[in-house]
C-alpha cells in the first residue's frame, strides 16, 4: 500500500471517528467512481451502484464507529469488496443474469469485505421480508404495531386511538397482530446458505 493511501485511509477513518461529514464526503469521491465503473460494467444501473455503494459505506462506517474494522488493505479495496459481494447476490437473487461472468475492475479482493458483506446481505433480506410481512398484515395490525413499535405510543394511547374497551384488550390485539407478523415474517424470510 503506498504511503498516500495509506495517509488517505487512516484520514478517513480518524474523520469518521470524530463524526466529520467531509471523510464521508471524500470517502464517496474518492471510491464510488470505482463502484459505479464495476456496477455498470456488470448489467447494473447508475442508481444501483449507488445503492451498492451506501449499503456498503454504512458497513464500512459502522464497523469504524464500533472499532471493529481490522483492514488489512486499502479502503478501496475492502469497499469494492463488499460491493462486489453484495451485487453477485443482488443479480443471483434477480436470476437475471445468472449465468453472467463479473468483470473485475479492482485487482485484489478483500477476504474481510466478503464477511461482512455477508452480514450486509443477511440484514437485507430481513427488512425485505419485514416489510413484506407488514404489507401482509393488513389493517389495523399494521398501525397498531409501527404506532407501538416506530412511534412509541402507549398502550394507553393505542386504546383510545383503536377504541377498544381497556388496555388489556389493546394488549391482546397487539399480541395477536405480532403473532401473525411473525408468522408472516418466517413465511418469507429464508435464511442465506
Amino acid at each position: 500500500m503506498s504511503s498516500k493511501a495509506m495517509a488517505t485511509d487512516a484520514a478517513i477513518i480518524e474523520g469518521i471517528l470524530l463524526d466529520d461529514e467531509a471523510a464521508l464526503s471524500k470517502l464517496y469521491k474518492l471510491h464510488f467512481p470505482m463502484v459505479l465503473f464495476f456496477v455498470q460494467s456488470n448489467n447494473g444501473t447508475e442508481d444501483d451502484a449507488k445503492d451498492i455503494f451506501q449499503e456498503a459505506v454504512i458497513v464500512f462506517y459502522e464497523k469504524i464507529r464500533a472499532r471493529q474494522l481490522e483492514l488489512n488493505c486499502q479502503v478501496k479495496t475492502y469497499l469494492y469488496s463488499i460491493c462486489r459481494r453484495l451485487w453477485l447476490k443482488r443479480l443471483a437473487r434477480n436470476s437475471r443474469f445468472s449465468h453472467v461472468m463479473i468483470e473485475d475492475t479492482e485487482s485484489a479482493v478483500a477476504p474481510e469485505g466478503d464477511q461482512d458483506a455477508e452480514v450486509a446481505e443477511q440484514n437485507e433480506l430481513k427488512f425485505e421480508a419485514m416489510a413484506n410481512a407488514l404489507a401482509q398484515l393488513g389493517e389495523p395490525c399494521k398501525t397498531l404495531l409501527e404506532d407501538f413499535y416506530i412511534h412509541s405510543l402507549g398502550m394507553p394511547e393505542i386504546t383510545q386511538k383503536f377504541g377498544y374497551n381497556n388496555v388489556d384488550s389493546a394488549k391482546n390485539q397487539k399480541y395477536k397482530c405480532l403473532m401473525r407478523l411473525k408468522k408472516f415474517f418466517f413465511l418469507d424470510y429464508q435464511i442465506p446458505s
